[in-house]
């Protein structure tokens, strides 16, 4: 299970619902790309990248604590996954994990822009969800799914104006700055 809550019923939604809504969410707003994109690489990319997040296990974005080892856990466990493979599918399926991580391609900003906007806009659907995490505020919202701007502006400005929508209804937290 991850921590983002599920729109139509009340229960967090599990990795294959994640995984799933991200790839639908790559062919259907592909067109939002800052770049032109290879849909299909980008939908691999999402994918491969979530296999490894459930072998070691979904870090919460607004929990510090749990983030600090984070990359140790993904990179232990893609590691031990991708050595379940034959060594060509092993290289091939890493390399596109890697890739997602390093976000150098169009491909992979878009993909990791969809990783951030599905959990926001479940969290804008559940009127605030994990926006409601203590101690966070807005202003971290922004912070944390920022990454989408680095893929599509449009994408970006929508999900600025949900965010933005949330703390004026008191969804999320006020931003300290804010009275």
């Amino acid at each position: 299970m991850r921590e983002s809550p599920l729109a139509a019923v009340q229960r967090r939604e599990n990795d294959a619902e994640h995984s799933w809504h991200l790839a639908m969410m790559v062919v259907i707003l592909a067109e939002y790309s800052d770049e032109p994109i290879d849909v299909g690489h980008t939908v691999e990319l999402v994918l491969v990248h979530d296999l490894v997040e459930i072998y070691a296990g979904d870090t919460p974005l607004y929990d510090s604590a749990a983030g600090v080892d984070q990359r140790e856990r993904e990179v232990i466990a893609a590691g031990e996954l991708f050595a379940l493979l034959p060594n060509d599918q092993a290289r091939r399926l890493r390399a596109l994990w890697d890739e997602f991580e390093e976000r150098i391609t169009p491909e992979a900003r878009f993909a990791k822009a969809m990783d951030r906007l599905q959990p926001l806009l479940l969290n804008w659907m559940a009127r605030g969800g994990t926006w409601r995490t203590p101690g966070v505020t807005a202003d971290d919202v922004r912070t944390r799914k920022a990454v989408i701007g680095d893929a599509s502006n449009v994408l970006w400005e929508t999900g600025r104006c949900l965010i933005d929508e949330g703390e004026t209804r008191g969804w999320s937290r006020a931003s300290s700055s804010q009275p």
